[in-house]
This record gives C-alpha cells, sequence and structure tokens, in this order.
C-alpha cells in the first residue's frame, strides 16, 4: 500500500524551497493526488516497488483518457519527476529513475511581437488630461519599458518605486523579488500621474498600489487588459494586442539593440535561461525575413522597374 504522506511532505518541501505559488501547489496537488488513485487502482504495493514501465504506462494512459496536448503532458511528467527526486532523497525509492523519466519533446513557440513603430502608435495614443486618463498612460508606457507581468504591474507598490533611478522593485514568480528598469519616458508618467491623477483617486480604503481603480481599490489584472485594449483600439493598429505581448517585445527590441541575454533574463525575472533564448529565434526569424525580402540573391522573385 502506497503512503500517501508522502505527497504532502513533496508539497510541504517545494513550497519551502522552490517559493512555489499557491496556484502552483494546488496543481501540483491536483495531478499527484489523480497519480496516487491510479497506482492505487492497479495495486502497486508501495513506492519503492515503481518501475519506469509503470510510471510510462500512467502517462501513455493519461495521455490517451484525457487527451493531453505535449504541453500539458510535460507538466505531468516534471511533477512526477519533482515526486520521484523527493522520494528518493527520503529513501523510499531506488536512486536514478527520475532521470530515466524523459520529458515529451514540445514544438518551439515562438511569440508574437510588435514592432516598434507599433509599439511607439500604442504609446503614442491620446488619453483624457483626466486621473483615469493619467494613469492610463503611465500604465502603458511602464508595461513596456519595465517588462513586468500583469500581475507584477498590478501589485506594484509606490515604496517599491524610485523615480530619481528610474527603477522599481517587484515581486515575481516563487515569491522572488528582482529590480526592473523603467526608464526616461515612463518615469516622466509615473511622475505625472502620481502627483496629479492618483491623489484624485484615492480613498479612505486606498492601499499603497501605484495603480488605482477608479472606486480607489488595487487595479485588477482584467481592469489592465482593458486598459491595453482601449489603447490598441485607439491606436487603430490592426493586430490583436494583449499584455503579455508587451513583454514579449520589450525582450525582443533589447536583444535587437544588442543587450545581453543574461542581463534580459533578469529583466524578465526568467528562472532558467532557456526560456529567455526564446528571443534569440523570435530575432533570428525576424533578420530572416529581413533578408529574403530585401537581399537580391535571397531567392524570392526579383522586381521589375
Amino acid at each position: 500500500m502506497i503512503d500517501r504522506g508522502a505527497v504532502e511532505d513533496c508539497l510541504a518541501a517545494q513550497a519551502m524551497e522552490k517559493g512555489h505559488a499557491l496556484r502552483t501547489q494546488l496543481n501540483n496537488r491536483v495531478i499527484l493526488e489523480r497519480f496516487c488513485a491510479w497506482t492505487e487502482k492497479h495495486h502497486l504495493a508501495g513506492w519503492n516497488a515503481l518501475t519506469l514501465s509503470f510510471l510510462q504506462d500512467y502517462l501513455r494512459d493519461q495521455k490517451k483518457r484525457r487527451h493531453l496536448a505535449p504541453a500539458s503532458l510535460k507538466l505531468e511528467t516534471v511533477v512526477l519527476r519533482n515526486f520521484l527526486n523527493h522520494l528518493q532523497k527520503s529513501g523510499k525509492l531506488q536512486a536514478g529513475l527520475a532521470d530515466l523519466l524523459e520529458l515529451p519533446r514540445l514544438f518551439r513557440y515562438l511569440p508574437d511581437t510588435l514592432s516598434e513603430a507599433e509599439v511607439d502608435a500604442l504609446l503614442n495614443v491620446q488619453w483624457e488630461a483626466t486621473a483615469l486618463g493619467l494613469r492610463n498612460k503611465a500604465l502603458m508606457e511602464t508595461f513596456y519599458a519595465s517588462g513586468m507581468r500583469v500581475a507584477e504591474l498590478a501589485g506594484l507598490r509606490l515604496e517599491s518605486l524610485d523615480l530619481t533611478e528610474n527603477t522599481a522593485r517587484v515581486i515575481g514568480k516563487g515569491n522572488k523579488e528582482r529590480l526592473v528598469l523603467i526608464g526616461s519616458k515612463a518615469s516622466s508618467a509615473l511622475q505625472n500621474y502620481l502627483n496629479t491623477g492618483r491623489p484624485r483617486l484615492v480613498k479612505p480604503r486606498s492601499g499603497g498600489e501605484v495603480f488605482l481603480s477608479r472606486s480607489g481599490t488595487r487595479l485588477t489584472t482584467v481592469r489592465l487588459w482593458g486598459v491595453v485594449k482601449e489603447a490598441m483600439r485607439r491606436s487603430a493598429l490592426r493586430k490583436n494586442i494583449y499584455p503579455h505581448l508587451l513583454r514579449h517585445s520589450f525582450a525582443t527590441h533589447l536583444l535587437s539593440h544588442g543587450a545581453d541575454l543574461r542581463i534580459i533574463q533578469e529583466l524578465l525575472g526568467h528562472a532558467n535561461i532557456t526560456t529567455t533564448e526564446i528571443y534569440t529565434h523570435v530575432e533570428q526569424n525576424r533578420l530572416r525575413h529581413i533578408h529574403q525580402s530585401f537581399h537580391p540573391r535571397s531567392g524570392q522573385p526579383p522586381q521589375l522597374p
């Protein structure tokens, strides 16, 4: 009979060591409890009886029965591998089994980005000279200048800003703090909003967040989406623009102007450099398109005068 207490021990250890967010902990729990139920159904004698073929059978069953996409199957595999490593450390499983469980190969997804001209069109839209208009201007400038995630921008606090140095400290994934750069244009828009706009939004129940709603409460991520969509509408850009697109564009533009990949990793708050390397492929695709469009011997049909 398997010991389900090992699952609780694993989840607690990961929350402590890796700083997993509550949502990640919940997802991991669901995956491991599903795995436990499957092992009990198939009469596994104990964790030390696990074999590679047993694990592969489980993953094949999950893929077929639940119609798992490759990314979902990879997530299941990663959670299982982490659990196997925990069992190994606690002496309940033979060493090396986790390493034998291979991750499924994924198609490399290249994110969409905006051109620099498109970003200019988006950031140069006209907002009303109201508290909300000043807020929206500052929000859009800060979004692109910093490369923050939506939740990070929503949670940005006054005490985290240093507009004299054009920097801010944000709390990212895994509750990790990092320094982001804001830039002079975003800093100027923020200063204008903080001096003139935000005081008009503050209510008795307002907190220390930088960006406030009409009612004086913290701006939600849903409303942040709404601001980006409104900027898209006003810019007349014929492109589906969403918050994370600004983050992708921030990273791609830094790379195209010669920024070191490690610096971009730090600014984005990526735990692994392989996550940041996706932007090198985006830039290579862009350069390849330019070459094919303009080089006389690129294989494109010649343009007759």
